[in-house]
């Protein structure tokens, strides 16, 4: 899938030979991931052509004669789009090439040396793991070391992430982002610009279902049992009393595989609950508090009289959606890093047999991007998992990569698999629609979707 590239904001600046050169602020889900040159990236673009040949997207052009405030702002637009489309080739993704640059663009704008340190990975339970690392080791390296000194089966690594964590007060606690595979940890702990931030090791799927297949690794299942008794301890999967009750008896008998078969019977366990934050449903300015997770999104709205309501979105019935950067920012060398404070995420859904948009506004919205795409990719394993004539499919790891098709004129992808209908030789469609979410859309923009503007393919077996 892209990923939540963005280069919302460029900078001019004096070169030693008296004259101006652009750098470009990338952001990654929502933080500034680095700042880069278009030299950089042009030599970047040609070492991957190098090794991937024609595959690649188009890069952005040279301009020999001085460009105009038009043309920079096309520059940067073409190297966002770039830069997205390039994450979505795993074989990409995994090379020495690509992974390479990154992390020397990461140390070089943040000033960081490659160096031994120390690295503080927090538990649910509260207890860190102190490991030894370079300062330029990938997220997927510093999950491979945590795992080793944890105990925890390497092939189930695909089930867990390493998240930036701000612990806020009176021990309540806030996801910011999930790391991806090639970010550095030591530099996002400390460029993050966030006090009270820290690196934690998480599981990463949002079907609880999943528990399953963890159960034969005794790490595993303590730490899936010690983010059961977080998220209970933090209220973000709520208990009856004949459950709670229940379940402390069984944590007093140590006995963790029961207490997560019931954890499965309460509502919200396995789901991720963001922030407090606004949406426009039922009316503008509404609070909401949403939990992610079980395909769906269960919003607690509290309406402008105070009373409360809540309100279940099931993912089946979403179409697609977007992030939006509202406003503008000032991108400055302080702490001022990121993009949370003005994002919108909205999303189309079916209701009584019509489309409607639902907007939410939140600074975790890039994260509740992630967890939407998560959510569909883990139903599209499970649909090839069930499917005869996917049945290769079945050894998926729950992230697979999706195949798309790019409508150039809204920007949106789109993702279609055929099912055969048991019993039947007549196939029918599930399709969902995903809004290329990391690309910026203004405030008013208004999303219509004509027949004419988008290309549909079914994704075959070696798309996944």
């Amino acid at each position: 899938m892209k990923m939540h590239f963005c280069i919302p904001v460029s900078q001019q600046r004096p070169d030693a030979l008296g004259g101006r050169y652009v750098l470009y602020s990338v952001y990654l889900d929502g933080y500034l991931f680095c700042r880069v040159r278009y030299s950089q990236l042009h030599r970047w673009n040609e070492q991957l052509r190098r090794v991937f040949g024609n595959c690649l997207p188009s890069f952005p052009p040279k301009y020999y004669l001085a460009m105009t405030t038009s043309m920079a702002d096309d520059r940067r637009d073409q190297l966002e789009q770039y830069l997205q489309k390039v994450t979505m080739d795993p074989n990409m993704l995994r090379s020495d090439v690509f992974i390479d640059f990154l992390k020397l663009v990461q140390l070089d704008t943040f000033s960081i040396t490659t160096k031994t340190a120390s690295l503080d990975i927090f538990l649910p339970d509260g207890r860190n793991i102190q490991i030894e690392i370079l300062t330029s080791d990938t997220a997927e390296r510093v999950l491979e070391v945590v795992s080793h000194k944890i105990g925890l089966c390497q092939e189930l690594l695909s089930y867990f992430g390493l998240f930036l964590i701000r612990f806020c007060k009176e021990g309540k606690l806030s996801v910011m982002k999930k790391l991806v595979d090639f970010e550095l940890p030591y530099v996002s702990l400390r460029s993050a610009g966030v006090e009270n931030c820290r690196v934690g090791l998480r599981k990463w799927y949002m079907d609880p279902s999943l528990d399953s297949m963890l159960m034969d690794c005794p790490a595993a299942v303590d730490l899936i049992h010690m983010q059961a008794l977080q998220d209970i301890e933090q209220e973000w999967a709520k208990p009856t009393q004949a459950q709670r009750q229940k379940l402390e008896a069984l944590q007093k008998e140590n006995n963790q595989t029961k207490f997560l078969e019931l954890s499965q019977e309460v509502r919200h366990y396995g789901c991720l609950q963001l922030d407090p934050c606004t949406c426009d449903y039922p009316e503008p300015g509404c609070g909401a508090v949403l939990s992610v997770g079980n395909d769906e999104i269960h919003c607690c709205l509290t309406l402008p009289d105070n009373q409360t309501q809540e309100i279940i979105f099931q993912m089946s019935r979403v179409k697609c959606w977007q992030v939006t950067f509202l406003g503008t920012l000032l991108d400055t060398d302080g702490p001022q890093r990121t993009l949370n404070q003005n994002l919108e995420l909205r999303f189309q859904y079916s209701e009584d047999s019509r489309w409607q948009w639902f907007v939410i506004y939140t600074k975790q919205a890039f994260l509740l991007s992630s967890c939407l795409k998560k959510m569909i990719s883990e139903k599209m394993v499970k649909l090839a998992a069930g499917n005869p004539e996917m049945k290769n499919l079945r050894t998926l790891s729950p992230e697979p990569c999706l195949g798309h098709v790019y409508c150039a004129r809204h920007r949106l992808l789109l993702q279609q698999i055929e099912v055969p209908e048991q019993g039947k030789s007549k196939k029918y469609h599930i399709q969902q629609s995903q809004k290329d979410s990391s690309y910026f859309l203004p405030r008013k923009s208004k999303i219509e979707i004509s027949k004419a503007d988008c290309v549909f393919r079914t994704i075959k077996e070696e798309d996944l």
